[in-house]
């Protein structure tokens, strides 16, 4: 006896039903206008992202060079900075200060002087000795101590306040030098970031462009 394939029979309904589902057909050319109106945006906002880096970037050369120009600074000699074992700085010498690049440079040499002006420490540091400094002189006139001891103390009190000074002027010349240093290197890498979007801008303008041409190549039944 032979055994015998049993199918399913289709109802007329099922037969109604999937005949009566739509068939979703995406013609050619409404993907290749999808894909230009896209190209077209994006095209768009590299064309302004370009245009704003650049922006950003001539401006940021522009006040650099202004402000460091106005201070009038100008590195020393090769002579003297050999003098003063500043080697790493004889691309510089003579240059009058007005580029990051400089800034940074400068800065370093000031950091140089900073450092022997009282054994490494800052302004920061020598808060509390200059206060202790001048708490003894106040201590040695109320106890009635000698004018010599007094003068000695007031001699210490004085050297410390000096050393605070030039260090509070020198770490402050030192942090605008490395502000505009940061400010020219914020404008180097908008630059680089300027070039990037106009490139892609080009590029998307030729897809753009060959999209629009296969576009209108392309019958109106496909």
């Amino acid at each position: 006896m032979t055994a015998a394939t049993l199918v399913p029979p289709i109802d007329s309904q099922s037969k109604s039903t999937v005949a009566s589902q739509p068939v979703v057909q995406l013609k050619r050319r409404s993907i290749d206008a999808v894909l230009i109106g896209f190209g077209a945006v994006a095209l768009a906002v590299f064309a302004v992202a370009g245009g704003l880096l650049s922006w950003g970037t001539n401006f940021s050369d522009d006040y650099v060079t202004k402000e460091l120009s106005s201070q009038n600074i100008t590195f020393p000699t090769a002579e003297a900075l050999t003098k003063e074992g500043r080697t790493d700085l004889l691309e510089f010498a003579g240059h009058r200060l007005d580029t990051g690049a400089e800034a940074e440079a400068y800065a370093s040499y000031i950091n140089g002087h900073l450092q022997g002006v009282a054994d490494g420490a800052t302004y920061a540091d020598l808060g509390a000795t200059e206060n202790a400094a001048k708490a003894a002189v106040t201590a040695a006139v109320a106890a009635g101590q000698p004018q010599a001891q007094v003068d000695a103390l007031q001699a210490k009190a004085d050297v410390i306040t000096g050393q605070r000074n030039t260090l509070f002027k020198g770490e402050t010349l030192r942090g605008l030098l490395l502000t505009a240093f940061a400010w020219s290197t914020v404008g180097s890498i908008a630059g680089y970031a300027a070039i990037g979007a106009y490139i892609a801008a080009a590029i998307m303008a030729v897809l753009v462009t060959l999209g629009v041409i296969h576009h209108r190549r392309t019958p109106k039944t496909a």
